[in-house]
């Protein structure tokens, strides 16, 4: 059985690695937008310093491209790369370049942008070999509102700040994968207390959905022969034959709901046909035959006991087709109904009836293998032969009490452990 905590385990690491990829992603998606913000910020705020005279009013002299020339060229020592200066036709009237940067100036000439047509200040981004560059294009007013020109400023960012916003954003997503680890941990025995809490509670309605299916069974066996022995040797006699020949554990289950049930459907027929020591007549074995749908009209009415209804229906079919409810042949009688029918034969012919002895052993089985192909599946009577003799001997002697406490063992296993797989199957007809 696999472990509730390796699956929860598992899953909460698969939770883990989705919710730090997906909440990962989100953080260093914005922490590097948010680097962007900071690196035009950055350019922006250096680039507001400068502040040309001479443009005020559109027009330039020589002592003021002089200035200008003069107050780019100290600029330009502030990590910029080349300052450039347009007059309002959008013609250079000065341009400045800083010698240390010499192979990116060579390097943006190869990207071209237009002049704003706006009084905003507008910024593109560039990564050139190992640099970060912003241009920054910014109208300069003039007094009569419009346009006197436009600054350009090339602006590096140096690697030490860049240096810094990347530690900045590793340090922001190991915290942000941490916290979502914290989390995912501190889930895990916060899961495991919940889960032990509906298992237990699965398994109380469980148990008492079993032992009301078994109790019922009883006692319609009891109208049948003073004791609910019979349902209990069956059930146990269908696990073994079912395990014998590799039924899977979700069929075991149906299987032994239908062996708890097979006969309920008797509730509806009258005691002095039920009860009748000697051979039915024709009418009255018509009448008992009733018994089968009406237990199927009995548990169609629980989702629950669904897994009965192919023992309860087909359990007095025939392999040669001569059964009843619905006459069925061969493979197309339910694998569970062939299973039960073995074993509901054995134990009637085994045990004592109020209008007959038990037959000995040997000759039970005689007529069990006598029917095979016709009332049996002869692959299914085969299995049963081989287990029969210590089957019999551990079960058929069994007290009522033993009974029970064996097959309250047996169908918690089947029931309570639901992830158990029964042994490997053998090629079983379907």
């Amino acid at each position: 059985m696999i472990s509730i905590h390796r699956i929860v385990l598992r899953r909460l690491l698969l939770a883990w690695v989705a919710v730090s990829l997906l909440v990962g992603g989100l953080t260093y998606y914005f922490e590097l937008e948010q680097i962007d913000d900071a690196v035009v910020a950055l350019a922006a705020s250096q680039s507001t310093h400068f502040a040309p005279e001479g443009l005020k009013t559109g027009t330039h002299t020589a002592e003021e491209l002089r200035i200008l020339e003069q107050r780019a060229g100290e600029f330009v020592k502030r990590n910029f790369v080349v300052i450039e200066v347009y007059d309002r036709q959008e013609q250079r009237i000065l341009e400045a370049v800083n010698p240390q940067y010499a192979h990116i100036e060579a390097e943006l000439k190869r990207f071209k942008h237009s002049f704003p047509h706006d009084t905003h200040s507008h910024y593109q981004k560039f990564v050139i070999g190992d640099d970060t560059v912003v241009q920054v294009l910014v109208p300069l007013p003039s007094k009569n509102g419009g346009n006197a020109g436009f600054f350009e400023g090339v602006f590096v960012v140096d690697r030490a700040t860049l240096r810094e916003f990347r530690d900045r954003l590793w340090r922001t997503l190991a915290t942000v994968l941490f916290a979502v680890l914290a989390t995912t941990v501190l889930l895990y025995p916060v899961i495991i207390a919940l889960n032990r809490d509906v298992i237990r509670f699965s398994q109380e309605v469980l148990k008492g959905n079993l032992e009301m299916a078994s109790v019922l069974g009883a006692a319609i066996a009891k109208r049948d022969s003073d004791t609910g022995d019979h349902n209990y040797r069956v059930t146990l006699y269908a696990i073994e034959l079912g395990e014998a020949v590799g039924l899977a554990a979700g069929e075991m289950r149906q299987l032994i709901l239908g062996a708890f049930l097979h006969d309920v459907g008797k509730i509806g027929i009258s005691d002095n046909i039920l009860l009748k020591p000697g051979k039915l007549s024709d009418e009255e074995f018509t009448i008992m035959r009733t018994h089968v749908a009406l237990g199927v009209d009995i548990v169609e009415q629980s989702d629950w006991l669904q897994g009965a209804r192919a023992v309860i229906e087909g359990h007095h079919e025939k392999f040669d087709g001569s059964g009843y409810l619905r006459g069925l042949s061969g493979n197309d009688i339910p694998l569970n109904a062939r299973i039960f029918s073995i074993v509901d034969v054995f134990d009637a012919l085994t045990s004592r009836r109020p209008y007959k002895a038990p037959l000995p052993l040997e000759e039970a089985l005689g007529i069990i293998q006598k029917d095979a192909g016709t009332h049996f599946d002869p692959y299914l009577v085969e299995h049963f032969l081989a287990i029969a003799g210590s089957l019999h001997a551990r079960i058929g002697a069994a007290s009522e009490t033993e009974l029970q406490a064996r097959l309250r063992e047996q169908a918690m296993h089947y029931f309570l452990r639901a992830s158990v797989e029964a042994k490997t199957p053998s090629p079983v007809p379907a």
